[in-house]
């Protein structure tokens, strides 16, 4: 018997035991209940303890008590399990790895009596019912499975549908930082070409269908996501693997790399809720200004952005389905705009034209990076993926700006242009270049970037950004035309930049243009369409989609002059 199946029978009969490693006493006791369960990252980082035999040593007749003895010579590893089991880590990963019971406010122990235990335990069972009954929709695929007769193989010469299963997961994985499909391809391939391998990819928003081939066999899969997201960490960390690979990863058994990849999948965001908030906040008040707001509209603005990303954020964490986090996080926005707009109308003598930065503060929620790089997919003609993140894009603008609009009339907003600020031509600038940097930097943040890099991609955005104003501003530009000079001047800087720290392109690039999205004029028309006014909605939305398209295009003309292997169709 496996101590997976052990713990199993534990929590099905409501017994705890204590554990010894091969003799050694690792003084915790283990103590499950009915309704804790192994999550998916206890099974990844303590498969192999999971997987030993079990031999129970003393069991107390009529008493759910047992002593049992775990077959197995990774010590360390049952030390830290059985600590963490027994609490001694920090509340989020005892969280991570125990499920929700100790988030629910109870922890039963060995020394507590029965009445106690008993109601602890209905309590538990009352908070944690809803949870039971949940369960996931994709089925967790069980990577090292397939291994275990394997283990002590190097991967180059492991069998194929092995080999293949790491070729398809780095490809996964790198899917599932929101990088385009010719990044995921190019990595893939680089991964197949070091063990000896021929790759053929079909790469969709949220799937990879690919076979892999070794000149006499071939095998085919087809992977899933469960959601899609940004996170440039975890994207930098794989990109070094990839790199790394073919120096010394096609040396490694397909257990270690496997138990590599678990930890790079495991990167979540860097950022709690709060701080995400405050990046948000930052984000939205830099882009009231650069909307044409004044201090008012700014600060209103950073205090409802900040509120409405914390509730997506939070949202997000208890796996709340996309429509609601987006719809709920924008009703928070406007809310808080609308409810401190009143309040301080109360108490100052302020002109109702300040309400129109309401739209500012739920710019949080424009999905940039998709938009962006379903461009850069459709440019190489990876129609699939570029159709797919098109589609997803949309339908996240199209949900936000409804849910702003109904807000707008239960809240009775209305969008209105901005009070001008005059001030004069050299500090515009200087503040432009100092919001810029301030909407990039927070954005970059909520890309889950490390601060030296939102710092970096901060920079190019703010140059490349107030470029783009002062086209517009100072020689008359279209702002459809100075969106694309913008974006390329940003997709140079970047390579120059990637040349000499070696970051993904794509960390650098797409959050230093993001802020140039024009979500206020989707929402301009969304409005205007509600309110059947056709001919100003099509004017807005016109204008919103020639920008859109002009982005993702000074990308890749930035790319085509500094990338080989990017301009080439091969």
């Amino acid at each position: 018997m496996t101590l997976r199946t052990y713990i199993d029978r534990a929590i099905h009969d409501g017994a705890d035991f204590d554990a010894v490693i091969s003799g050694c006493d690792v003084q915790q006791t283990f103590c499950w209940q009915p309704d804790m369960c192994i999550t998916d990252a206890c099974e990844a980082e303590y498969r192999a303890l999971l997987d030993a035999e079990v031999r129970v040593l003393a069991a107390a007749p009529g008493e759910r008590f047992s002593i049992i003895e775990i077959c197995t010579d990774r010590l360390f590893l049952g030390d830290a399990f059985s600590r963490c089991t027994a609490g001694y880590c920090s509340p989020r990963e005892y969280r991570r790895l125990r499920g929700r019971a100790f988030a629910a406010g109870w922890h039963l122990t060995s020394g507590a009596d029965k009445t106690t235990i008993q109601t602890e335990f209905l309590k538990g069972v009352q908070t944690m019912l809803h949870h039971s009954i949940i369960k996931p929709n994709h089925m967790q695929i069980p990577w090292h499975d397939p291994i275990r007769d394997q283990k002590e193989l190097p991967i180059s010469q492991a069998p194929l549908p092995i080999r293949a299963g790491v070729v398809g997961r780095v490809g996964l994985l790198l899917l599932s930082c929101g990088t385009g499909a010719w990044r995921v391809r190019s990595s893939m391939n680089e991964i197949a070409e070091a063990l000896g391998l021929v790759c053929a990819a079909d790469i969709g928003l949220l799937s990879i269908e690919y076979t892999c081939s070794d000149g006499e066999n071939s095998f085919s899969q087809t992977l899933t996501l469960t959601a899609t997201g940004v996170n440039t960490a975890k994207l930098d960390q794989l990109e070094r693997f990839v790199k790394r690979f073919p120096l010394d990863g096609v040396y490694m058994t397909a257990d270690d790399l496997h138990t590599k990849l678990d930890k790079i999948a495991q990167t979540g965001g860097s950022y709690t809720p709060l701080q995400l908030g405050l990046a948000a906040a930052l984000a939205c008040g830099g882009f009231t200004f650069l909307l044409g707001g004044g201090p008012i509209e700014m600060l209103l603005a950073f205090l409802g952005a900040g509120v409405g990303q914390y509730v997506r954020a939070r949202l997000t964490q208890r796996h709340l389905t996309l429509f609601g986090c987006i719809a709920l996080s924008v009703a928070a926005a406007c809310l808080v705009y609308a409810g401190l707009f009143r309040l301080a109308s109360l108490l100052f003598p302020i002109d109702p034209q300040h309400q129109a930065g309401y739209i500012c503060a739920m710019l949080f929620i424009i999905p940039g990076f998709p938009f962006i790089t379903s461009g850069i997919d459709m440019a190489k003609q990876d129609m699939r993926s570029g159709f797919e993140r098109l589609a997803y894009a949309i339908m996240i603008v199209v949900v936000a700006t409804l849910t702003a609009w109904l807000m707008a009339l239960l809240l009775r907003l209305q969008p209105m242009d901005f009070l001008p600020l005059g001030l004069p031509v050299w500090a515009r600038i200087l503040l432009r270049l100092a919001m810029s940097f301030c909407g990039v930097f927070g954005f970059s943040l909520m890309f889950n970037s490390p601060v030296k890099l939102a710092s970096v991609a901060a920079v190019i955005g703010a140059l490349s950004n107030t470029l783009r104003l002062e086209l517009v501003s100072l020689a008359g530009f279209p702002p459809a035309a100075a969106a694309f000079f913008g974006a390329l001047t940003a997709g140079l800087l970047a390579s120059l930049y990637k040349r000499r720290s070696g970051y993904p392109r794509i960390t650098i690039t797409v959050p230093s243009i993001v802020i140039m999205v024009p979500g206020l004029y989707f929402y301009r028309a969304v409005y205007d369409l509600g309110t059947m006014n056709l001919g100003d909605s099509a004017s807005w939305l016109a204008a919103s989609l020639l920008i859109v398209i002009a982005l993702p295009l000074g990308l890749i003309c930035a790319r085509i002059l500094t990338d080989g292997s990017f301009r080439r169709c091969t």
